[in-house]
């Protein structure tokens, strides 16, 4: 992270308005210091909900992975059969 982006709380109080268009233009996060130390890292919104949804594609990946190690998987000419079978059903 470059020094431009990581500011004190002092400043993220007196320039609140600033900060927000920075992050929304930039979409770089930023981080926050307080008595030194850092304390919190914040970023525009667009940034945010992208980094949740790759963080849930992951997770679903994870659990596929899992699955698949544990033998939990069926041929997909099954999966198929299944799959229009429920449809006709439905």
């Amino acid at each position: 992270m470059r020094s431009s982006q990581i500011k004190p709380i002092s400043y993220l109080k007196a320039n609140a308005a600033e900060v927000l268009d920075r992050l929304a233009e930039r979409r770089e996060p930023m981080l926050i210091t307080q008595n030194g130390e850092a304390r919190a890292v914040i970023q525009d919104v667009a940034s945010y909900e992208e980094t949740q949804e790759t963080l849930a594609l992951l997770k679903i990946l994870a659990l596929g992975n899992r699955e698949v190690e544990q033998g939990r998987v069926r041929p997909l000419a099954d999966a198929i059969r299944r799959l229009r079978a429920k449809k006709t059903a439905a």
